[in-house]
């Protein structure tokens, strides 16, 4: 039975075994000849030598001898090519050493029937001793992977515990919310994990994320609940400020506005902008009352200083009232300032007692000279005059009493009735 014939053979064309090759047989990498791991037998079977021995890689037809060895030790560099780019990728750290490794075994379990001529036996020594780097760096590749993805896992774990005290305790909403989102972004570019674990970590980050948005719309649904709220007791307080600020009952009105200051800033605070609105039309409200009372105050005391100023000059002028030197003529003087006196109208409140005290002072100084008058002048034995003496005096008595007690009404009555005594006493003395 003939040897099979090498595939291809009948394409190639011959090839003299050795070119490329020393006279040592060695190659200029130091590699030995691989025709010499070969021979044919003369009825065109090829074989190749192992340290296990010959065996048989195919039959050569087409041409002589040496063309046929030289067909399968081409066959076989080309698998030298192939370990040496194995070889040259997995030094570069190009290749990935896992394929490397999964390549070089196809490569080393298919020597052992491989259809070529060569050094079978050096080139599964490279291989396995290749194969011993690539699961070193397989290894090595492996436990690197695994610490990237023990530090993605740890990564994502702490973002996503991270996400959950967001959840649970934040209550700077913006801020908050701005972290979840940097939080997402981040995760994206965390690689590694393996689709269980992420899967998990990624069902709890939504969660927490989901969790935060309904406690922050809970907050803003009971805040903007609290505001509606604000905005009525507001526009409440407002409503009555308004109608308060045409009052003229200066005190309690004053004082009702305090309270309704009071009230507003211990009441919650409306939207910005509506709060802003309540607010102005409120202070408008306040400023108009204090701006009409601070107007009419000022006017009130312009007049009082003026009643003031005119009551200093009646004074100046009863004071500078010569009362020795013509006692009835200084009584008529006396009684004309007294009725421009009563004439001015109210004096401010620390003026008026000490002023008041000197006019009486005045007055009983007009008196005693009158009195001192009449005694030099009256008649001893006029009981009549003597009746209307002690009738003035009794009404000067209650005057004095009534200003005492400082009843307005009956410091009139008072004044009224000693002027009337007086009179018809002057009016009695003058018959006399």
């Amino acid at each position: 039975m003939a040897a099979p014939v090498a595939p291809g053979c009948e394409s190639r064309g011959p090839e003299t075994p050795g070119a490329g090759w020393n006279e040592d047989g060695m190659s200029e990498r130091g590699m030995a000849d691989p025709a010499t791991f070969g021979r044919v037998d003369s009825d065109g079977t090829v074989y190749v030598k192992t340290a296990a021995g010959e065996r048989s890689v195919g039959s050569w037809q087409a041409g002589t001898p040496e063309e046929g060895l030289a067909h399968f030790v081409r066959r076989y560099l080309d698998l030298v090519v192939e370990v040496d780019l194995l070889e040259a990728r997995l030094g570069s750290g190009a290749a990935d050493a896992s394929q490397t490794l999964n390549s070089i075994r196809r490569l080393r379990s298919g020597l052992d029937e491989a259809h070529v001529v060569g050094d079978l036996d050096g080139l599964a020594a490279r291989l396995d001793k290749l194969a011993t780097t690539a699961e070193e760096r397989a290894g090595a590749a492996r436990a690197e992977r695994e610490a990237a993805k023990v530090e993605a896992v740890a990564r994502k774990t702490a973002l996503v515990e991270e996400a959950e005290k967001i959840a649970t305790e934040a209550t700077g909403w913006k801020s908050a919310g701005d972290r979840l989102k940097e939080i997402l972004d981040e995760w994206k570019t965390i690689r590694g994990v393996d689709k269980k674990t992420d899967s998990e970590l990624w069902k709890r980050y939504a969660a927490a994320r989901d969790g935060f948005a309904r406690r922050r719309g809970a907050h803003f649904a009971t805040l903007d609940q609290s505001r509606k709220q604000a905005q009525g007791r507001k526009e409440e307080l407002v409503v009555e400020a308004e109608s308060l600020s045409e009052s003229s009952e200066w005190n309690a009105t004053a004082d009702r506005l305090k309270q309704l200051m009071s009230e507003w800033k211990a009441a919650p605070r409306a939207s910005k902008e509506t709060e802003q609105k309540l607010w102005e039309r409120f202070r408008a409200a306040q400023d108009a009352f204090f701006k009409r009372r601070s107007e009419v105050f000022s006017a009130r005391d312009a007049e009082l200083r003026g009643n003031l100023e005119r009551k200093q000059a009646l004074l100046a002028e009863a004071e500078a009232i010569d009362v020795d030197a013509d006692p009835k003529a200084a009584q008529a003087k006396f009684r004309e300032i007294q009725g421009q006196w009563h004439d001015v109208g109210r004096l401010p409140r620390d003026a008026g007692s000490g002023i008041d005290r000197r006019l009486r002072a005045v007055e009983d100084k007009v008196k005693s000279a009158m009195d001192a008058a009449w005694r030099r002048t009256a008649p001893a034995d006029n009981p009549l005059l003597a009746q209307m003496r002690d009738q003035v005096a009794e009404a000067e008595q209650r005057l004095a009493r009534a200003r005492t007690a400082g009843d307005a009404k009956r410091i009139r009555e008072a004044e009224k009735a000693l002027e009337s005594k007086r009179q018809f006493l002057a009016l009695a003395e003058g018959a006399s």
